[in-house]
C-alpha cells in the first residue's frame, strides 16, 4: 500500500490527541537499533493491511472530516424536528453526500505536501506557558508540556494559540509526526537516557495497533461488500420510499342514522395504503410526492351524518391515485416555503397543535373530529404556504389552496378555495397555544352534522370565516391535556347567514404500559349549527339538540414498525338530534410502516 492510501484513510483526530500520543511514542526511545526496528515492524504492519473501501465527505470547516463509508450512496434521510411544533413535523432531509477523493501515486508530491505544512506559517515554542489557550487543568496539559520543553517538536498558530480542539489535516499530522522521529533520532545520537523500559513500551503499542488495525480490515471488507450490494439494489440516490398500510376494523354496534333508521351491526373490513416518495435535491428540501388507495368507505353512506366518521375512511375503490405532491424548501433558517400541486392538509405548512392524536389516521385518534380541530379541513388542493420561526417560541403560518387550482375553467381563485393565517405560541417548553383564522369559499368541515357542512347540505354557494384557538398542555411526562374551540360564521349568499361552534377537550397518555404505547380519550362537540336566519331555517338549516363525542382508544406498540389500537366512539345525539337513538362505533385499526 502506498504512503498516500495509508493517510487516505486516516480517521479524524484532535490536535490535543495528537500531542499526547506524540508525548507518549517520544518517551518511548531506545537505542537506535531498537527503535528502528520497531518502526520498521510497525511500517510491516500497517503495509500489511487493507484499508481500502473508506472516502471523504465534504464538510464546509477548515479540515475536512474523513470518516468511514458504513452505508451504500443511497441518500441517508433524516427527520429534523420543527423547534417546538411536534404534532406534525415537517421533514427535512440531511443528505450528506460521498464524495471519491484522488489517491496520491506520486510520493514526491505527498512529501512536499507534509514539508508545506512543516513550514507553515506556525511559530516555534519553546514553551508551553507561549500557548495562550492551552491551561494547566487540560486534560493533555502534561503531554503537551513534555513535547514543547522536553522534545521541542510542537508549533503554535502565530496569534499564540495551539488550537488542540481544531481537527487536524493528514498533512499536518504527517509534519507533527516527520518533526518527533527526527527527534527520537537526534536523541538516540546524543542522548544516553533512553532505558529498555521504554523500548517495551513501545512494542507494546505496536502490538495494540496490529490489533486494531486486523479488526479495521475485517470491519472495511464487510463494509465494502454491503456497499456493493446494496449499490446494485438501492432504489434512487436521492429518493427514499416509505410505505403505510392501515387495516381497519370497523362496526356499528348500536343506534339510529340521521333519518331515525336503526342501523344494522355489521362489521366492514377494509384498507388505506399510502406509498411516500421523499425527494431530496439539496440537502434541506423534501419532494414529497404520495400515492394513496382507499380501501374502507365512509360510515356517513350508513349513518347519514358526518358525525363519528373514522380518519381513515375514504371512497373505498382502491383505486390508487396521487393524494399529495408537495415541495418543501427552507429559504433562510427560520423560513421554509411550500408549494402543493396537490395538497390534503394544511398541516405542511401549519401546525394543528395536538400533539400525539393528530396522526392523520395511521395513529392517534381514531375519528376526523378527535384528529384535528374542524377549521383544518377548510383547506386542501392546489397552492402554497410559508412557514416563520420569528424566535423559538413565536410561528406564523400563511396559506392558501384552491380546491380546482388545476381546472382551467376555476383555477386558483375562480374556484372554492381556503386561505389560512395562523399563530403559535409556546409559553413554556411543555405548552402550546395556537390562533388560527381560515377564509373558505364553498368548502366545509368535513365533521359534525349535516346541516354545519352548508355547502354540501344545500348546494348552494357559501363562504365563511371560521375562527380558533388550540391549546396543549403536557402536565408531565406521560399526560398531555389539550383541546380547541372553533367558530365559523358562515353565509350562504342570497339566503342568510349561520353560526357553527365545535369544541373538544383532549387526554393523551404517552407510554402507557411500555415506551410506545397511547392512550387517548376525546371529549367534545362536533361542528353544530347555533343559530341561523330565518331564509336557512326554512330550508331546514337548523341543530334542535346537542350530541356529544366521546371517543377512547388504546395504541399498542407491537413492534417497531406495527401498532395496534382498538377503540370505541360514542355519538349520544346522532347528527345533532335527540330523537336518534345513541350511536356506539367500535373499531380496531392496525398500522403497519415500511
Amino acid at each position: 500500500m502506498k504512503i498516500g492510501q495509508i493517510w487516505r484513510n486516516t480517521p479524524p483526530i484532535s490536535s490535543a490527541i495528537v500531542g499526547a500520543l506524540l508525548a507518549l511514542c517520544c518517551g518511548a526511545v531506545a537505542s537506535e537499533e531498537s527503535v528502528a526496528e520497531v518502526v520498521q515492524n510497525s511500517a510491516d504492519t500497517i503495509s500489511s493491511t487493507n484499508l481500502s473501501g473508506l472516502t471523504v465527505r465534504s464538510n464546509p470547516v477548515d479540515s475536512p472530516q474523513y470518516v468511514q463509508n458504513p452505508a451504500p450512496p443511497t441518500t441517508p434521510l433524516s427527520v429534523k424536528g420543527e423547534r417546538f411544533f411536534n404534532d406534525r413535523q415537517l421533514i427535512e432531509l440531511d443528505i450528506t453526500e460521498d464524495i471519491p477523493v484522488e489517491v496520491a501515486t506520486d510520493p514526491t508530491g505527498v512529501l512536499e505536501q507534509v514539508e508545506q505544512y512543516s513550514d507553515d506559517a506556525m511559530g516555534q515554542v519553546t514553551n508551553v506557558s507561549q500557548l495562550r489557550d492551552v491551561q494547566p487543568d487540560d486534560w493533555a496539559y502534561e503531554a503537551l508540556r513534555s513535547l514543547v520543553e522536553r522534545y521541542g517538536v510542537v508549533e503554535g498558530y502565530p496569534d499564540g494559540t495551539f488550537r488542540g480542539n481544531r481537527a487536524i489535516t493528514r498533512y499536518e499530522f504527517a509534519a507533527g509526526l516527520a518533526r518527533a522521529l527526527n527527534q527520537i533520532q537526534s536523541l538516540i545520537q546524543t542522548s544516553d537516557a533512553v532505558t529498555l523500559e521504554d523500548v517495551a513500551l513501545l512494542e507494546k503499542l505496536r502490538q495494540e495497533f496490529i490489533l486494531e488495525l486486523s479488526l479495521r480490515r475485517a470491519d472495511v471488507d464487510a463494509l465494502t461488500a454491503r456497499t456493493g450490494e446494496l449499490e446494485l439494489t438501492q432504489f434512487s440516490s436521492t429518493t427514499k420510499l416509505q410505505g403505510e398500510a392501515v387495516l381497519g376494523l370497523a362496526g356499528i354496534v348500536a343506534g339510529e342514522d340521521a333519518n331515525g333508521n336503526d342501523l344494522d351491526d355489521v362489521a366492514v373490513f377494509g384498507h388505506r395504503t399510502r406509498l411516500n416518495l421523499n425527494t431530496s435535491f439539496t440537502g434541506r428540501d423534501l419532494l414529497l410526492t404520495r400515492l394513496q388507495a382507499e380501501g374502507l368507505n365512509n360510515l356517513s353512506n350508513r349513518t347519514q351524518t358526518r358525525e363519528g366518521e373514522l380518519a381513515f375512511t375514504g371512497e373505498g375503490e382502491s383505486d390508487l391515485e396521487l393524494d399529495a405532491l408537495v415541495y418543501s424548501l427552507p429559504v433562510s433558517d427560520n423560513t421554509t416555503v411550500v408549494f402543493a400541486a396537490q395538497a390534503d392538509a394544511p398541516y405542511y405548512f401549519a401546525s394543528t397543535v395536538n400533539p400525539y392524536l393528530d396522526g392523520d389516521g395511521a395513529k392517534g385518534a381514531l375519528s376526523r373530529f378527535g384528529t384535528r380541530p374542524p377549521i383544518y379541513y377548510l383547506l386542501e388542493g392546489t397552492g402554497a404556504g410559508i412557514r416563520h420561526a420569528f424566535s423559538e417560541r413565536l410561528e406564523l403560518s400563511l396559506g392558501y389552496l384552491a380546491g380546482n387550482g388545476s381546472n382551467p375553467q376555476a383555477g386558483l381563485f375562480g374556484g372554492d378555495y381556503g386561505a389560512l393565517a395562523q399563530v403559535v405560541f409556546q409559553p413554556s417548553e411543555r405548552s402550546l397555544i395556537g390562533l388560527t383564522y381560515v377564509h373558505a369559499y364553498n368548502k366545509d368541515l368535513q365533521t359534525g352534522s349535516n346541516n354545519a357542512n352548508l355547502f354540501t347540505q344545500l348546494g348552494l354557494p357559501t363562504s365563511s370565516n371560521s375562527y380558533g384557538i388550540e391549546a396543549s398542555y403536557q402536565i408531565s411526562p406521560r399526560f398531555v391535556l389539550g383541546g380547541w374551540a372553533g367558530y365559523t360564521a358562515a353565509r350562504v349568499i342570497d339566503q342568510g347567514d349561520a353560526n357553527i361552534w365545535n369544541w373538544a377537550v383532549t387526554l393523551a397518555f404517552p407510554d402507557l404500559g411500555k415506551p410506545g404505547n397511547l392512550a387517548g380519550i376525546v371529549v367534545g362537540m362536533e361542528p353544530k349549527v347555533t343559530n341561523s336566519g330565518d331564509r336557512l331555517v326554512n330550508l331546514g338549516i337548523s341543530d334542535p339538540s346537542t350530541s356529544l363525542h366521546l371517543e377512547a382508544f388504546y395504541q399498542y406498540q407491537l413492534a417497531d414498525n406495527l401498532t395496534l389500537t382498538p377503540g370505541v366512539i360514542w355519538l349520544t345525539a346522532p347528527n345533532h338530534n335527540s330523537d336518534n337513538a345513541d350511536i356506539v362505533i367500535g373499531t380496531l385499526r392496525t398500522t403497519l410502516s415500511f
